[in-house]
């Protein structure tokens, strides 16, 4: 966050990245309970200590490096964990029903599932640690995995393949594999299947490509049409600043069918409650960054008010004793609800309110990863639920950051890892 150096990440050249990928082509998977035994194993380690290094000081080395508060690295750690052990019920529910996961279980005419290669390359982010336990599910499907850490916070994915190289996966199941930007296109392009995560530049330059899933800005949105916003703040105020507005699930739009001032007005007085302090403080929750860049984040954030107002319009960023600097909390009441505005993410809690009425109907709300809708409208949850463009629908007083294991994030990941295959055997090879 400071600039200061806290380590070295060595870069791979782009020879070393695809004889990598090779050689993990030609390795076996584990068998499906070796993967599961493994990734359990691995679970558990990664709360203990990993080459070295406790979790404490693990968790405080994303801290220091991302501007991720403590606490928020803390429950990301359980997160990890968590998916790791139950990787195999994740995936189990992500397999359609009828399709066996084994030629073996199918008994004269039926479907398994298989993937669709072998190697997996993961452009992983930096903005949160808990991104990385959507790839755990891959190796339970015995893809061989080469993860590509973000220079910002490479910690996490280190400590993961780590953890998964002691509980039992062997070098050729799954790597880290630090590069530049260039041979990180390389790897996607050697690779069989790729997960990137980017904003829409990422999304543009890999659109169009069956091999790649682009996991892009979430732009979630809540819509509040009961006539009673007052009833939701404290929903509201947990789904903007929640894991600190770092996540992709976090709100950064609301439409509300009513007084969109008097709500925008009380919900800037919550946020403005929360505490402001550095991001290693057991009490935090903004994330941190440097000050260079926080006055550019506000700067974006002034230069698009055309139309909008920042509410009370106080100085957003907060320089700290170490050099660092928060943002408060922005709250941006605009007027009309096709804003060009609803549809801008911003790493802190930054959330653009606008009024909304029946006529504008779900217009506003897509092109989201996840809808809070809080309506008795049916016909309106109707159109919400069999949009494409809309990942998740929450209904009710529900965060737009709710999430559980085995639960679908932009889709099962295993949609497209995987496939059905028909088998059709002899009933006496049964």
């Amino acid at each position: 966050m400071t600039g200061a150096a806290i380590a070295e990440l060595s870069l791979m050249p782009s020879l070393y990245a695809k004889r990598s990928v090779r050689q993990m082509r030609r390795a076996r998977p584990l068998s499906s309970a070796d993967r599961t035994a493994a990734l359990a194993a691995a679970g558990k380690l990664f709360l203990d200590t990993v080459d070295g290094v406790s979790l404490d000081e693990y968790e405080r080395q994303v801290t220091h490096a991302s501007g991720v508060a403590l606490p928020v690295v803390r429950a990301a750690s359980l997160s990890i964990a968590r998916n790791a052990t139950e990787s195999a019920e994740i995936i189990r529910q992500a397999r359609p029903l009828g399709t066996a996961d084994d030629w073996r279980a199918v008994a004269g005419a039926g479907a398994m599932w298989v993937r669709r290669g072998e190697v997996l390359a993961v452009q992983a982010p930096g903005n949160h640690p808990a991104t990385h336990t959507v790839w755990l599910e891959a190796l339970a499907l015995g893809y061989r995995v080469a993860v590509r850490p973000s220079s910002r916070e490479p910690f996490t994915p280190h400590r993961l393949v780590s953890a998964l190289r002691a509980g039992g996966f062997p070098e050729d199941q799954v790597t880290f594999l630090p590069t530049d930007h260039a041979v990180g296109r390389d790897l996607v392009d050697a690779a069989d299947l790729a997960l990137v995560y980017g904003g829409s530049d990422v999304a543009d330059l890999y659109r169009g490509r069956a091999d790649v899933s682009v996991q892009g800005p979430g732009r979630s949105k809540m819509l509040i049409a009961d006539g009673r916003w007052a009833d939701h703040v404290d929903t509201v105020v947990s789904s903007v600043a929640g894991f600190g507005g770092t996540a992709c699930v976090n709100t950064t739009a609301v439409l509300v069918d009513g007084d969109a001032e008097a709500f925008a007005r009380e919900l800037s007085r919550r946020l403005g409650e929360i505490v402001v302090t550095l991001p290693s403080d057991e009490t935090a929750v903004l994330p941190a960054f440097s000050l260079e860049r926080a006055r550019a984040l506000e700067g974006h954030v002034r230069d698009e008010l055309a139309g909008g107002r920042l509410i009370p319009g106080d100085e957003l960023v907060v320089p700290l004793l170490d050099g660092s600097a928060v943002l408060r909390p922005a709250v941006i009441l605009l007027d009309r609800a096709d804003a060009p505005q609803l549809s801008i993410e911003l790493p802190f809690p930054c959330v653009w309110v606008a009024p909304w009425s029946p006529a504008d109907g779900i217009r506003p709300l897509r092109n989201s990863l996840t809808v809070t809708a809080i309506t008795d409208d049916e016909a309106l949850l109707a159109a919400l639920a069999e949009d494409g463009t809309v990942g998740n629908l929450h209904i009710g007083d529900r965060p737009t950051h709710e999430m559980r294991p085995g639960l679908p994030h932009e889709g099962h990941l295993a949609e497209f890892l995987m496939r059905s295959k028909t088998v059709i055997r002899d009933p006496e090879d049964g």
